[in-house]
């Protein structure tokens, strides 16, 4: 019978092994890879760019522009219920960093903020990201924000974290109130790095994903005329590829505009030039690094 020491090393022996589930990456590295994403203990780490692959990032350069308008103003003044006033609205949305179907096809009109997702999650991601603070229904720039906003490294880096960890995914859908797509975003980002260089269906992610995160399937809400799968499926779809990484352009995606075409993703240039994804660390290269 193995004693208490042997018990224990079998324990943190399985703990440094990879699982197929995983990618072949151990429960230690997942747990590094959920909790802690861009960490140094992460095998997912953020590189730095060229000026010229900053400015090919939709969502960095709607936020910068945004906050230039904030600084330039001092306090930018929100309407009543808290919102962007129209007039930065347009300026903002008529920039071209990110666009809106429905607007630019004429079938909703842009006159206030909540008339464009992309307009208001630059506004929330610069508030809870603490780039800017809001006092008396005023925006300002913090001593934090005019710091980031001229490292565009450190701003990405922020903006993205915050974004995969701070921002509720599921505000601007219907999908419910779950962690489907937000919870373990750092794996879909291993996932691209191994598979992205070809189209693949976006059903081929969410299969994985829901290998390794079965549990998250039981907690999407029910539907009348879709499978719990389905519905979870099309949830981590559709936060993870069009509403967030889309967003920072490291992915292309292929589709005809109509609602049951298939979707095809593969990732960008831009993603092997910001995204490294190290392979799974055998436990004897662990062994070597305690001892």
């Amino acid at each position: 019978m193995p004693d208490n020491f042997h018990i224990e090393q079998i324990f943190n022996d399985q703990n440094y092994k990879g699982v197929p589930a995983f990618e072949g990456y151990s429960p230690v590295e997942i747990h590094a890879i959920l909790y802690e994403t861009f960490n140094q203990s992460s095998p997912i780490q953020l590189n730095t760019l060229t000026e010229s692959d900053y400015k090919k990032i939709p969502l960095l350069n709607q936020i910068k522009f945004l906050i230039e308008i904030v600084d330039s103003q001092g306090e930018l003044k929100l309407t009543s219920k808290g919102y962007l006033p129209p007039k930065i609205v347009k300026n903002l949305y008529n920039q071209g960093f990110l666009k809106d179907y429905f607007i630019d096809s004429g079938i909703s009109k842009l006159s206030k903020e909540l008339d464009s997702v992309i307009v208001t999650l630059s506004r929330i991601l610069l508030e809870i990201s603490g780039i800017v603070k809001k006092r008396k229904n005023k925006l300002s720039l913090t001593k934090k924000g005019k710091k980031l906003s001229k490292n565009n490294y450190k701003l990405l880096k922020h903006i993205f974290s915050v974004f995969g960890s701070k921002f509720n995914w599921s505000y601007f859908d219907l999908f419910g109130e779950d962690n489907i797509g937000q919870m373990g975003f750092g794996f879909t980002l291993i996932l691209l790095s191994k598979y992205g260089n070809n189209k693949q269906l976006d059903t081929f992610y969410a299969d994985k994903y829901f290998n390794a995160f079965p549990m998250l399937i039981n907690y999407s809400i029910k539907s009348s005329y879709e499978t719990p799968e389905s519905h979870a499926f099309d949830s981590y779809s559709i936060r993870s590829f069009d509403r967030f990484l889309d967003y920072f352009g490291l992915i292309n995606i292929e589709q005809e505009k109509k609602w049951d075409a298939d979707k095809y993703i593969s990732k960008t240039d831009l993603f092997d030039s910001l995204i490294s994804c190290t392979p799974h660390i055998h436990i004897d290269s662990f062994r070597d690094i305690r001892a």
